[in-house]
């Protein structure tokens, strides 16, 4: 049953990524002055950060991990399981932390870095994708 919930948080992820990249702009001026560009891009980067927690919480599980106490703590204890490198950890609960101004203050997000995410991060979200897929297979 794990599986197929992975499997589909993963086409998922997959969805919001296409989004994602297919809405980027070319600057943050650009982003800064489309409204719905910004809607866009925060809705699915928001998705992306809450189904990789998720993805990761149903592999504590089927490890019989303890729930992490917190969203960021998810990716350190897949780290510590050696599940996913350090680094992609400590990106990912960076990613939490865009995860939670754009879910609790929306006013403040600061769209020079939703843009540098839109351009270079989504290669995190790509290698949290592969390393699920790859303890599916």
């Amino acid at each position: 049953m794990a599986e197929v919930v992975l499997r589909d948080k993963l086409e998922s992820l997959r969805r919001a990524m296409a989004r994602i990249e297919s809405h980027r702009a070319p600057s943050a001026e650009v982003l800064r002055g489309d409204i719905d560009r910004q809607d866009i891009l925060s809705l699915n980067l928001t998705r992306a950060v809450q189904l990789c927690v998720d993805m990761a919480v149903h592999l504590l599980a089927d490890r019989g991990q303890p729930a992490p106490r917190s969203m960021g703590e998810a990716f350190s204890a897949l780290a510590e399981a050696g599940i996913i490198e350090p680094a992609l950890a400590e990106r990912m609960r960076a990613a939490v932390g865009f995860r939670n101004i754009a879910v609790h203050s929306y006013r403040s997000i600061d769209w020079e870095i939703v843009q540098r995410i839109c351009a270079d991060g989504l290669d995190d979200f790509k290698a949290f994708a592969r390393a699920v897929a790859a303890g599916l297979s």
